[in-house]
């Protein structure tokens, strides 16, 4: 069985990608990996729905055990990617969709080199600080700790596949599943073909030689 793409998806907080991830889903039969994470849960989040809400010292277990793919440290709070579910849908042909920071995109990358990794990015930092002021979520110190982290993420943006520029949501949702689609096409992700050609076309030129 052809296994299944491993998409990252990463961007600046408040660049939208939460939105895009949620219609990916909604539209597409895509598996979307869980992050377990020390932050508290917000208004309306579900344990084991929009994220795995853990200790600090439920989640140092999780890493001396060997059970994350990658994990890091944003704004105070750590988040990592369990590596079980993840593992179970790629082997069974699923494409999986993670929403995870930079530097876990890199960690992700070393594990799994055939990922794919996606950036989205708002089209201007004054657009990335309306929309993070615009969510109502943050307080000013808040916000102001996030366009910090920004200023330290936005390097990471070169070592990424493709940067989605997120002017236009439908727009935006389009291109990261274009992507990700077109993305099974590598010879990579088609290793089974290739080796199934060489070997049937190995036989009928030994065939020519008798």
């Amino acid at each position: 069985m052809k296994k299944g793409i491993l998409a990252v998806i990463s961007g600046f907080s408040g660049a939208g990608k939460g939105t895009i991830m949620k219609e990916l889903i909604k539209r597409y039969d895509y598996f979307l990996s869980v992050s377990a994470t020390t932050r508290r849960p917000r208004d309306g989040e579900v344990d084991g729905k929009d994220y795995y809400f853990h200790t600090k010292e439920e989640f140092q277990q999780m890493i001396d055990r060997g059970e994350l793919v990658e994990w890091a440290e944003y704004v105070g709070n750590f988040y990592g990617t369990p590596k079980k579910r993840v593992e179970e849908q790629l082997n069974q042909g699923r494409d999986v969709l993670l929403e995870i920071e930079m530097q876990g995109g890199m960690l992700v990358k070393q594990q799994f080199p055939d990922s794919l990794l996606i950036f989205i990015s708002p089209p201007s930092a004054e657009v990335l600080k309306e929309r993070l002021a615009g969510r109502g979520t943050e307080s000013p110190e808040e916000i102001e700790r996030r366009l910090q982290r920004a200023a330290e993420e936005v390097k990471y943006m070169k070592d990424y596949d493709y940067i989605i520029v997120n002017d236009d949501l439908e727009d935006a949702i389009n291109k990261v599943n274009d992507l990700i689609r077109y993305d099974h096409y590598k010879a990579c992700n088609s290793a089974h073909l290739i080796k199934k050609m060489e070997q049937e076309i190995s036989t009928f030129a030994a065939r020519k030689g008798e």
